[in-house]
């Protein structure tokens, strides 16, 4: 008994794609079909068709999304926002990890098998593109193992050209979502010559994602995506995932079609489920890290099941209480605990984006000026002022003193203050307060910023001036 324990648990110890000598085992998995795939091919053409439309889709005039981290300019769903709106950041990043373990709690690594682009670009591109020139999992072995003659060579440069390609278009997509659909057609048009460091971008993510898709593949789920490790902690036993019917397959056992045997479970171990597996894993050994729920077993298992006249869903999406006690997913505390501060947050967010100011203003008193006394005996402070238009229309600004009373503000140099769309300038300013009103080291300044009478926002700082005045 204890040895049997032990080989059932040998799979914790290694991974399916690295042998006892730390070499890469290259995995074949089987060409899926079946309903559960043809959802799944359905559900990544409407996924694929949303990105690649992206970059081309206008609110206002303005991109969807954009995230230009070189500009540290971003818009999403035609709003810009700026470093400024880090705490609108800070919250939505926080709102979206409390996302990722209500729905990971809840269902699981859908996500994983089927709306990650790794997956959605791996097994439903780059994997059918393989399949259609050189076959399904036993043709690959038996192409990859025979020596080099023409008709291999030619149907592996095809592919690989054809890898290529995809990940040029895929990284002039990513460069897109960086810096605008604009920006890149300008790109493309002036040429490697006149554009080196674009064209040097490009060139790195097509490698990077060439060397990904085309060989690196399932060890970027494995090793590098920590989302598999994570599930570790978030899921529990009313978790949905794809999971294997012990308690119906058990014990294994050879069995042909009609066959009945009361001493045999449903399974009988063909191993069609490891096989079609992209991550070679056995799912029969349970939930594992390496499981991206591509549901790829499901249908290579119903296919068995209708072949011996058994019922579908051997494997299938559930969770261990679901077959263990035939419990349905309920809605546990913990998951009206997750909801109730996702729902906080996404209400905070909200509130947060709706009063969200069309104008952001930062005044910082210039360093290392100390205050001065002018000729009038007024006292005088030297400040920088910047101005964030977060609109998409130019607009004419002025600045005023609203406390404390009698002081006045005058830029240096150009006095007309004009903002441009989505842009930032700044100033430098001298408030000049009378000496009456400065009664201590440091004075409230309050300074209201205008677009003709209109007062769009209200700045506070601090305004030095001689000590023990009020003395």
């Amino acid at each position: 008994m204890e040895e049997l324990y032990q080989y059932d648990q040998e799979y914790r110890d290694s991974m399916s794609t690295v042998d006892a000598e730390g070499n890469r085992i290259w995995i074949y998995p089987k060409k899926p079909t079946g309903k559960v795939h043809n959802l799944r091919i359905l559900v990544t053409i409407i996924l694929l068709s949303l990105l690649f439309s992206g970059p081309f889709i206008k609110v206002a005039g303005q991109p969807l999304f954009l995230f230009n981290i070189f500009e540290r300019k971003f818009i999403i769903f035609g709003q810009v926002f700026w470093p400024q709106d880090s705490i609108l950041f800070g919250v939505a990043m926080i709102t979206f990890f409390v996302f990722i373990i209500l729905f990971t709690t809840a269902f699981g690594r859908i996500w994983c098998g089927w709306a990650c682009p790794q997956t959605l670009f791996m097994e439903m591109v780059f994997r059918k593109i393989e399949y259609l020139i050189e076959g399904d999992a036993n043709q690959q072995r038996k192409l990859n193992a025979a020596p080099w003659t023409s008709g291999k060579i030619v149907k592996k440069a095809l592919k690989q050209f054809i890898f290529i390609v995809i990940s040029l278009v895929i990284s002039h997509l990513l460069m897109a979502y960086l810096i605008g659909v604009e920006s890149v057609q300008a790109l493309i048009a002036a040429g490697p010559s006149q554009e080196i460091t674009g064209f040097v971008g490009l060139l790195v993510f097509t490698a990077i994602f060439y060397g990904v898709f085309a060989y690196f593949r399932e060890q970027a789920c494995i090793v590098v995506c920590p989302y598999g490790r994570l599930q570790g902690v978030l899921l529990n036993k009313d978790s949905l995932v794809v999971a294997y019917d012990w308690l119906r397959g058990e014990p294994r056992g050879k069995m042909q079609k009609g066959q009945v045997a009361e001493d045999k479970g449903d399974c009988i171990d063909c191993k069609l489920c490891v096989h079609a597996c992209p991550t070679g894993i056995d799912i029969r050994n349970g939930t594992q890290m390496e499981c991206v729920n591509c549901t790829a077993c499901i249908d290579a298992c119903n296919h068995v099941m209708d072949k011996v006249n058994r019922p579908r869903g051997l494997i299938r999406l559930d969770s261990f209480n679901g077959i263990q006690q035939g419990r349905k997913l309920k809605f546990s505390g913990r998951l009206v605990g997750y909801t109730a501060v996702l729902i906080a947050l996404i209400g905070l967010l909200s509130f947060m984006l709706i009063s969200r100011a069309d104008v952001e203003t930062t005044v910082l008193r210039v360093p290392g000026q100390l205050f001065q006394t002018t000729e009038t005996g007024n006292i005088s402070n030297l400040y920088n002022i910047q101005i964030i238009n977060k609109t998409f229309d130019d607009i004419n600004l002025h600045i005023e003193v609203i406390d404390p009373a009698g002081a006045t503000l005058s830029r240096v140099g150009q006095a007309a203050l004009s903002v441009p769309a989505n842009e930032m300038v700044d100033g430098v300013y001298f408030v000049e307060v009378p000496a009456d009103q400065v009664l201590a080291t440091k004075t409230k300044l309050v300074l209201g910023i205008y677009s003709d009478s209109e007062l769009l926002e209200k700045v506070k700082t601090n305004f030095l001036g001689p000590a023990n005045r009020s003395q």
